[in-house]
């Protein structure tokens, strides 16, 4: 069983006094079910799961009242040996996407104290519209991502009296131990092929074979387009994979900005921006937006139309490459696709610590990877998939002294260091920023 960062939010929910049911959300095979059903199992006495699409029939039991007495009675018919013990009963109720009574009656089940509801899904986020009556107010949300570095880490073995030196590291801006330091790198290298689904991550650990996770994870990108074709509206299935599967393409360009035009010559957002949106709402990318300026709020300032597209797990993203990109990123050597890898994975780890991702581009001459409010301030952060590439946008922006910047931080493979106003940061830390 991989340790995921949700297992600690689960239990802290379990303990508010006066809950609410609570809906996770994600992509989809991103360990959301796992999760829940170990939950489920390890902290309650009485567990009962309800998957809509294994057992359609069970839809019934949330169509007509939709009081909590009425529901608790039919769910009696639907699951065998059905006892509530008061206060020690969790029902959970998975791929709710497809039973839209269901998602409404969880505003109704938020009154019924004597048991504990989560709801889950890998498509809420475009299934919304079909939910007659959304209950807003009445849930807790929790968002579950591939799994980040930090989680990596626990799979292959890091113990926490390391990552917990790492903190004290970065803390401190003290340089990380030469030879935790390579054997980070090395993970890190792993990381940006395997990626953090969580099939691919339990096949790497049993095998430590790239071959077969490339497989699972083209098993998953064809799974994702099956996904577009099930969901998706039909006016809007072929435009929805064609920006999907332009994505990869798109981040190899040495201009990484989403381009409609490279989807289909001469195209624009009227023809493709609902189909982008479409992917963001199925948690299969992360949207990164062109500020105007540095200044907080950051979310001011966004460029609604300029922006880059990167995939949620980087994995998945490796494995669109080439035969011999793996083997470059694996071995350190420089390869065609290289920084578009490493920024996507950054933009990976910087979502899962809750951030909205920025980039920021004033000039023709000058672009910065990302900018996240950091200390109070908008921090330029600038990624490098060597340790010998000068920063050449950081240090312009700096010496521009056109922006109150208090911190600017460099990732690359260096170790821990700081010199006229840039931190230097291994980009294994990306995930403690």
């Amino acid at each position: 069983m991989l340790k995921r960062k949700i297992d600690d939010a689960l239990k802290e929910w379990k303990k508010k006094k006066d809950k609410l049911p609570l809906i996770v959300q994600g992509g989809r095979q991103v360990g959301k079910t796992t999760s829940i059903i170990n939950f489920g199992k390890n902290n309650y006495s009485k567990f009962y799961k309800i998957n809509f699409i294994e057992t359609p029939s069970a839809m019934e039991a949330f169509r007509g009242d939709l009081s909590p007495i009425a529901i608790m009675a039919r769910l009696s018919l639907v699951i065998p040996d059905f006892i509530i013990e008061d206060g020690d009963t969790l029902i959970f109720l998975d791929e709710i996407q497809e039973c839209p009574e269901a998602r409404t009656s969880l505003k109704f089940l938020s009154s019924a104290k004597n048991v504990d509801i989560i709801a889950s899904g890998s498509l809420l986020g475009i299934k919304y519209k079909n939910v007659v009556s959304y209950p807003v107010g009445y849930v807790d949300y929790l968002t579950m991502y591939p799994m980040d570095y930090e989680e990596f880490l626990w799979a292959n073995g890091i113990q926490e009296q390391v990552i917990e030196n790492l903190k004290e590291c970065f803390v401190r801006r003290a340089k990380v131990d030469n030879f935790i330091h390579s054997r980070l790198l090395e993970l890190f290298r792993t990381y940006l092929v395997v990626g953090g689904m969580p099939r691919a991550v339990e096949n790497y650990k049993e095998t430590n074979n790239f071959s077969t996770v490339q497989e699972i994870q083209k098993a998953i990108m064809k799974d994702y387009e099956l996904d577009i074709i099930k969901y998706a509206d039909s006016n809007e299935k072929q435009k929805i994979r064609s920006c999907f599967l332009s994505i990869p393409r798109q981040l190899a360009k040495e201009n990484r900005k989403f381009q409609y035009s490279a989807v289909e010559k001469g195209s624009s957002a009227r023809k493709y921006g609902a189909s982008v949106l479409w992917l963001s709402d199925a948690n299969v990318v992360n949207f990164c937006h062109n500020l105007s300026t540095l200044e907080l709020p950051l979310k001011a300032y966004e460029e609604e139309n300029n922006f880059k597209l990167y995939l949620a797990d980087t994995g998945l993203l490796t494995s669109q490459y080439e035969d011999g990109t793996a083997l470059n990123i694996i071995t350190d050597n420089i390869g065609r696709h290289k920084g578009a890898i490493y920024e996507n994975a950054v933009a990976q780890m910087l979502t899962a610590k809750g951030y909205r991702l920025y980039f920021f581009k004033p000039s023709q001459n000058m672009e910065i990877d990302f900018i996240i409010r950091f200390e109070d301030s908008a921090c330029p952060i600038e990624v490098k998939s060597s340790d010998n590439t000068r920063s050449k946008s950081l240090n312009s922006l700096l010496l521009s002294g056109k922006y109150r910047i208090k911190k600017a931080i460099k990732l690359s493979t260096k170790n821990i260091g700081e010199e006229n106003g840039i931190i230097s940061l291994p980009i294994y830390l990306a995930f403690l920023l």
